[in-house]
């Protein structure tokens, strides 16, 4: 079965830290670009990382930049996104997504864009930042 599947997510105080996974099965991670993007009540979608394949280049909103960090592990399937200093306002929802690396999906994420045309997308994985 080709899917995404996310783990990490949890409740976590403010100014603390989560790390998320995202585990491809059925394909390689490494012929993708992989994004991730939160979805919270009542606001649009947003991404807020992306890394490409081949060059690892990474993408970053303003809103995150600094608190995230996303990186690949291939010889897992997994890319993982390091989140420090969370805030209330990054509760979400948080999915990833794969890319065809022709799609050239990732400078959006750099504008918090959620790019159509993946080929894949996770379920997603809930993280709460309350006190």
């Amino acid at each position: 079965q080709l899917q995404l599947v996310e783990s990490g997510g949890g409740l976590v105080q403010p100014g603390g830290s989560l790390r998320l996974a995202c585990a491809a099965s059925g394909f390689t991670l490494d012929h993708y670009d992989i994004g991730w993007f939160r979805e919270a009540p009542g606001l649009k979608r947003e991404g807020v990382s992306c890394i490409n394949s081949g060059d690892g280049i990474t993408y970053y909103p303003d809103s995150v930049k600094g608190r995230f960090t996303i990186s690949r592990d291939n010889a897992k399937n997994t890319v993982y996104l390091q989140m420090h200093s969370l805030r209330p306002e990054d509760t979400a929802v948080y999915h990833c997504a794969a890319y065809d690396m022709d799609m050239r999906a990732c400078p959006g994420v750099r504008h918090g864009l959620s790019p159509p045309g993946y080929d894949y997308w996770g379920q997603g994985t809930q993280v709460t930042v309350s006190s």
